[in-house]
C-alpha cells in the first residue's frame, strides 16, 4: 500500500512538473479546452453552480447568470494550469505575476513584533497567494491553514507546489499547537485563513448574511486572531488580466481583541461579498457552499443549544 502510494505521488509529481513546464500561452489553450469540457459536455457540478448563482444574485437574468457560469468554467481551468504553473516558476516570474499591495504596512506589524492574520476567499488564483514569504522580513514564518485532500497523491503534491515559495502550509488540526511553537520561538509570524468554506455542524457559532443568504460561517479565524491580539488584514483580490493577480492589503484591526464578538467575521464576509460582485466569475461556485442551513443547525442540536452556540466563539 505505501509503495502504491508513494508511486502514486511520484507520478502526479511528474505530470504536474511536466505540464508546468509549458509556457502559459499553451497552458491557456489547454484551459480553454478542458473548460469547454466541463462546462458544454460533462456540466461539471452544473446543478451547484446554477443554484448558487441564481440564490446569490437574484436580479440577474438568466442571459446574465449563464454568462458568469461560462466564466467561471473558464477561470476553473484557469486555476489549475496556472496551480501547475506555480510549481515550476521562478521567484522572478511570480514577482512579476502576483503582486501584493500595502505589503509594507504588513511588515511593518511584524517588525513590531506583531502577529498578522491574513483573511482571504477562494476568489481568484488563492494558491498563488503562497507566494507571500518572499514579500516578507527575514525569519517570518508565513503559514496557511489548509484541509488536506481526500486523494493523499493529490494532496502531496499540492503541498509540494504550495511550499514552493517558502510558505508553511498547516493542517487544520495542527493549527493551534503550530501556533504555539511558534510563540514560544519569539518571532512574530503571519498565517493566511481561506474561511469562506461550509463549517460542520459543530463548528458553527454564526450566521453571516452573504450573497443574499443565510450563511453558517466559519469563526475560528476570528477566536484564533483574538487568542494572539493579532493585527488583521483582508486580501482583496483582482486579476487585471489573464496570468497577472493583484492582491490589496485592507487593514481591518490592529488588534481583534478590539473588535466586539463576530464583527470580524461580519466584516469579513462583507468584504469578500465586495470582491465576488466585482468579478463574480472567479469565485468557487462549484463548491456546495448553502448545504447546512440554520434549520437543520437547530434541529441537530435542539432550540436551546443551539442559541448557546450561536451566543458565542
Amino acid at each position: 500500500m505505501k509503495r502504491t502510494k508513494k508511486f502514486a505521488t511520484a507520478s502526479l509529481n511528474l505530470l504536474f512538473g511536466a505540464v508546468g513546464t509549458l509556457p502559459l500561452g499553451v497552458l491557456y489553450g489547454i484551459s480553454d479546452f478542458v473548460a469547454f469540457l466541463a462546462g458544454r459536455v460533462i456540466g461539471y457540478r452544473r446543478k451547484v453552480i446554477r443554484k448558487n448563482l441564481s440564490a446569490s444574485f437574484p436580479e440577474k437574468s438568466t442571459k446574465e447568470l449563464r454568462e458568469i457560469e461560462k466564466g467561471f468554467y473558464r477561470f476553473l481551468g484557469d486555476y489549475f494550469v496556472e496551480t501547475m504553473k506555480l510549481g515550476r516558476m521562478s521567484k522572478r516570474q511570480i514577482l512579476r505575476r502576483m503582486k501584493f499591495e500595502g505589503q509594507e504596512e504588513v511588515n511593518e506589524c511584524l517588525n513590531n513584533g506583531q502577529d498578522v492574520s491574513l483573511l482571504l476567499g477562494h476568489f481568484g488564483n488563492w494558491e498563488w497567494i503562497s507566494s507571500i514569504p518572499l514579500h516578507l522580513p527575514e525569519g517570518i514564518h508565513g503559514g496557511q491553514i489548509y484541509h488536506p485532500l481526500e486523494n493523499e497523491a493529490s494532496d502531496q503534491a499540492f503541498l509540494k507546489i504550495r511550499s514552493r515559495f517558502g510558505a508553511i502550509s498547516i493542517r487544520m488540526k495542527d493549527t493551534l499547537p503550530t501556533i504555539m511553537k511558534w510563540r514560544k520561538e519569539g518571532k512574530p509570524f503571519i498565517i493566511g485563513y481561506i474561511a469562506d468554506q461550509v463549517p460542520i455542524f459543530e463548528g458553527i457559532h454564526y450566521f453571516a448574511d452573504f450573497l443574499n443568504q443565510d450563511t453558517p460561517a466559519m469563526t475560528g479565524p476570528e477566536r484564533l486572531s483574538k487568542m494572539l491580539h493579532a493585527a488583521v488584514f483582508y486580501c482583496d483580490m483582482s486579476r487585471p488580466k489573464r496570468g497577472e493577480y493583484l492582491c490589496r492589503y485592507v487593514k481591518i484591526t490592529d488588534d481583534a481583541t478590539a473588535l466586539p464578538t463576530f464583527e470580524l467575521t461580519k466584516i469579513y464576509y462583507q468584504m469578500l461579498e465586495q470582491t465576488i460582485k466585482s468579478d463574480p466569475r472567479l469565485w468557487l461556485w462549484s463548491h456546495n457552499r448553502w448545504k447546512r442551513t440554520r434549520k437543520d443547525f437547530f434541529s441537530v442540536f435542539g432550540k436551546e443549544e443551539a442559541e448557546k452556540r450561536l451566543s458565542h466563539l
